[in-house]
């Protein structure tokens, strides 16, 4: 596979199930009246424990699925109609129980640290980012430089998480609520588009290993 192109996909899936963008508001809510170190550490906290999640399911998941006896074809169908239920709840902009919960939202304003729950897990590392990176790294697992360079976007993406994080209040003043809106919209349509993606590649797959 062209290593740019690869970079391109790789990158464009990775900010669409994570949404850096649609990380600000939340973290405003969860931690927009503390202290500025605070929220720096915070922000911090919660990206490495993604990163180290997300990096576990990039180099084991493949294992994890061949533990279990599921094909990466099934996975990719499982994953595609997960990520098009999240498309469809960034479309329309309504809560995600994919991504987290009415109760898990409640928890998370009284809990005195959000890092890790909710905003490393479901917010960064959620059910769309891992079933992503697992697809991603199974695809090119064969070749180290690719596995090289989808684990090195997802890390740029990642870095870009925390800088929304940290810029959050920034964010926010300059494109506003209705901004943060459009842009969550935008990047749901791509995700759906990409959902249907992975489902096609998923039953053509089966059906060439059953031809």
């Amino acid at each position: 596979m062209d290593l740019f192109a690869l970079a391109t996909q790789t990158f464009l899936t990775m900010v669409v199930v994570m949404d850096p963008i649609g990380l600000a508001p939340v973290f405003i809510g969860l931690a927009g009246s503390r202290p500025s170190f605070e929220r720096r550490k915070i922000a911090l906290k919660a990206t490495a424990v993604a990163a180290v999640i997300i990096l576990l399911f990039a180099f084991f998941g493949q294992a994890l699925l061949d533990h279990l006896g599921i094909s990466i074809f099934s996975f990719k169908i499982a994953g595609g109609i997960l990520l098009f239920l999240i498309a469809l709840d960034m479309v329309f902009a309504r809560p995600s129980g994919a991504r987290e919960t009415e109760e898990e939202e409640r928890e998370a304003q009284s809990r005195q640290d959000p890092s890790v729950f909710p905003l490393a897990i479901p917010l960064i590392a959620g059910p769309g980012t891992l079933a992503s990176i697992m697809i991603l790294a199974t695809k090119t697992s064969r070749h180290i430089v690719e596995l090289l360079v989808v684990i090195g976007v997802t890390v740029v993406v990642l870095a870009l998480c925390y800088l929304a994080l940290r810029l959050s209040g920034q964010i926010a003043k300059v494109i506003g609520l209705t901004g943060v809106h459009v842009v969550t919209r935008v990047l749901g349509v791509l995700l759906g588009a990409l959902a249907v993606q992975y489902v096609a590649d998923g039953v053509w797959g089966i059906i060439q290993l059953n031809s």
